[in-house]
């Protein structure tokens, strides 16, 4: 029988007082690591140069007070947040301080490194220690500068694309903007706008009609208080019928003489025409060039839709070599979504606005701030390229917050196209009243519902309601719809 004794139950391996220091020392300095990576400072207060430390954590608690303060204000005033975080002034304060962050949190990070007293760790600790830092340092050096970067190419999308010179007040509860697609191919003469939309936004709701014009239409009156309506007093009209909505651009960009200190006199010129046929006030005008527009697509990683025919890819004075294949829910590249929007083959003028207006559609669905945050410095180097527009940085917050609002709620649409109007013989008092029309059915849909009361008869139906209706001829495919989503589906 053999007698256990206490030595028996001992570890078999014990620690010297050399290897419990060790493990302590590099507790110690992974500690600092974690210190100096939650409160950059902290490591330096407790066994470094206190005053660096001192002051590195008054800038860390100061930059979380000044972020609090700033999500404070976008939660009770969304449109001066965003306006302050899109200043170029503001933008240029912060790319400046990313750096300045990204370097000041490097150092002390090599700092804290540097008071763990990494000599006195054994080899291998001591190799992994330094590996651990160095990895640390580049991926906190190297974020905050690709942040600056991101910030920098903001400031410069923004100074380059958001030139201001609209007019910022809303014109009956309603912001008016006119999307122009801008082509300037080989066989023309300077640019001349491929697509004409004014996207009509409720100030409040963001409920949004969409109008769109032929580029064909002609004898556009312009207002009396348009430089061009004293060159045309009756209309754009020409005998030979080359004066056309799309060449006004054109005309006023050869004559600048007429708009003295205006940067785009072509847009300008189209935003008088365009007011002049529909009666509504332009607050503010985009130009896209539609070449650049494929660069655009393509640097949100393309957009799914709906396709709903199959359109050709080249046509016209190319040679067809490829197609967009009809389809739900098509994963288009920017290519694909160009030609879809374009295509002139096989297909009327009607077709391809209805064509442009489902893909505007897509893009306003799909934009959602995390693909624009993912994406941002392909979107802005393709949108300096694709993109001008007369909003100002200030009003950049109001564009977005309707923006936000108009994905929730169906795109209504409008195409002045035949029957409505016919463009070489156009009555404007008709396009009007649609448009005036379908604006308020638009409005309609938000007013608060009349509460029904019991009545004893009900009214004898009138005559209009009993006479029968004359049948419309049939129009082009959504020329006239309260759900675009809807219309382009395949």
């Amino acid at each position: 029988m053999s007698i256990s004794t206490a030595e028996d139950h001992l570890p078999t391996t014990l620690h010297t007082p050399q290897q419990r220091s060790e493990r302590v020392k590099l507790r110690r300095g992974l500690t600092f690591l974690g210190m100096t990576l939650v409160l950059p400072g902290s490591a330096q207060i407790a066994a470094g140069n206190r005053a660096v430390g001192r002051i590195a954590l008054r800038v860390w608690i100061g930059l979380w007070v000044l972020l609090a303060l700033v999500a404070l204000l976008a939660l009770v005033w969304r449109n001066g947040a965003i306006a302050l975080v899109t200043s170029g002034v503001t933008l240029r304060l912060v790319q400046v301080a990313l750096v300045v962050l990204g370097l000041g949190w490097g150092l002390l990070l090599v700092d804290a490194w540097r008071i763990s007293r990494p000599p006195e760790l054994a080899r291998r600790h001591r190799l992994g220690f330094a590996v651990l830092n160095l990895a640390l340092v580049f991926t906190v050096v190297g974020g905050l500068l690709a942040s600056a970067s991101i910030v920098s190419s903001q400031r410069d999308l923004m100074a380059s694309v958001f030139a201001g010179g609209g007019d910022q007040e809303v014109k009956h509860g309603r912001y008016n903007v006119l999307m122009l697609g801008g082509d300037a191919g080989a066989d023309r003469v300077g640019l001349r706008p491929d697509s004409m939309t004014v996207a009509s936004v409720d100030a409040e709701t963001g409920r949004t009609v969409l109008i769109s014009l032929p580029r064909n239409l002609e004898d556009v009156p312009f207002p009396e208080s348009s430089p061009l309506h004293a060159e045309f007093p009756h209309g754009y009209t020409c005998a030979d019928h080359s004066c056309m909505l799309n060449a006004v651009y054109t005309y006023a960009t050869e004559h600048p003489e007429l708009y003295p200190g205006v940067r785009n006199p072509g847009a300008q010129a189209t935003v008088e025409a365009i007011e002049g046929a529909t009666g509504l006030q332009i607050n503010y005008w985009a130009l896209i060039d539609l070449k650049g527009f494929e660069d655009l697509v393509d640097a949100v990683g393309g957009i799914t839709m709906d396709v709903y025919r199959r359109v050709p890819i080249g046509g016209g004075s190319t040679k067809i070599h490829g197609y967009v294949e009809a389809g739900k829910d098509r994963h288009l590249t920017g290519r694909e979504a160009l030609w879809f929007a374009r295509s002139r083959a096989d297909s009327s003028d009607y077709d391809r606005m209805v064509r442009q207006k489902c893909v505007m559609n897509a893009m306003l669905d799909q934009m959602d701030p995390a693909t624009v945050l993912t994406n941002f410095n392909k979107i802005a180097a393709a949108g300096q390229e694709v993109v001008a527009t007369s909003v100002p940085t200030t009003e950049v917050g109001t564009m977005m917050d309707l923006a936000l609002k108009a994905k929730k709620l169906p795109t209504s649409s409008l195409a002045v196209v035949p029957p409505l109007i016919q463009p070489g013989a156009p009555d404007f008092d008709v396009l009007r009243g649609a448009v005036a029309d379908k604006i308020a059915a638009s409005e309609a849909k938000d007013a608060p519902k009349p509460v029904a009361t019991a009545t004893a008869s009900s009214p004898a139906p009138s005559s209009a309601s009993t006479a029968p209706k004359k049948k419309k001829p049939a129009a082009s495919k959504g020329a006239d719809t309260d759900d675009l989503t809807a219309v382009c589906s395949a």
